[in-house]
């Protein structure tokens, strides 16, 4: 098997079901396996997609309980037999010749670990979580503050979107992994539920001589946060425990005392404010 696309349902039936559409629409020179993980789903998407999906050779994996997003992509990894590994979100669609341009990169540079693609948002605008330098204090305090420079920048808006070059991170929402570059790194760590995972997971590729790209001539459509619409509070208190997570396994040393104290103290302010704020919003 040459290539395994992963996907995390949670409840989007008609996300998940459009997702997988768009990669059996196109005919591949290679073999693909699409191995679908329903996270403890509540609307009966699971049973909707194994009939929708009856004649094809999707599988599907139940989990009996929502482990979170990295949790439920290890189950499946587990169970997959490509040479690559494709990370997709639910809420994705796949454009033509998106796969294959990335696989044929990734046969011609066997030194890079993981690819992601160009990815845009449904008003057009790029995501620009799909190619980032690694969070630092530095980085997320111009962030915070809205503080434009071209050194350190997180989100690397200096460099071109359609361009093809190294870079520190990719978003989980589109990761084209190596196998080996996975094995010598490991699967995404379930500490994080649901955010942070692919920032660390890119993190420990690199750490082990991998090159991870950004390849901006292809992309995928993204309906960000569409599968994450419901238990909003929950979702804020798990993006702000995946900041404090990543900065605890990898910068926390690195660091002094004052530095880490402030981090952690901005961290749990931003996260309560959020909370706070969130009160006050309606519901979607």
């Amino acid at each position: 098997m040459d290539l395994s696309v992963i996907i995390v349902n949670y409840n989007t039936f008609e996300l998940t079901r459009d997702t997988i559409n768009s990669i059996l629409k196109y005919d591949y020179p290679f073999t693909v396996e699409i191995i679908v993980t329903d996270n403890n789903s509540t609307d009966d998407s699971l049973s909707k997609l194994k009939n929708f999906f009856k004649d094809t050779s999707v599988k599907f994996i139940k989990s009996d309980e929502n482990l979170g997003f990295a949790a439920g992509n290890n189950i499946a990894i587990k169970q997959s037999k490509g040479r690559y590994i494709l990370l997709l979100n639910s809420d994705t669609i796949i454009k033509k010749n998106t796969l294959e341009n990335i696989y044929n990169y990734m046969e011609k540079h066997q030194d890079v670990g993981a690819v992601g693609c160009k990815v845009l948002l449904e008003n057009g605008e790029l995501d620009k979580a799909c190619k980032r330098s690694f969070p630092n204090p530095a980085n997320a305090f111009s962030r915070l503050f809205y503080i434009k420079t071209n050194h350190n920048d997180y989100n690397l808006d200096n460099l071109d979107d359609d361009g093809i070059y190294e870079i520190d991170c990719l978003t989980g929402a589109f990761m084209f992994i190596r196998r080996e570059a996975l094995q010598d790194s490991g699967l995404l760590d379930e500490t994080f539920f649901m955010y942070g995972e692919d920032i660390d997971l890119c993190y420990r590729i690199k750490q082990n001589g991998w090159k991870i790209i950004y390849y901006g001539q292809s992309e995928i459509l993204h309906y960000k946060g569409a599968s994450s619409k419901k238990q909003k509070s929950k979702l804020i208190y798990e993006f702000y425990r995946a900041m404090y997570i990543y900065y605890k396994k990898h910068l926390y040393n690195d660091n002094s005392f004052f530095m880490n104290i402030t981090v952690f103290l901005g961290i749990a302010l931003l996260c309560f404010s959020k909370l706070f704020l969130n009160l006050f919003k309606r519901k979607n």
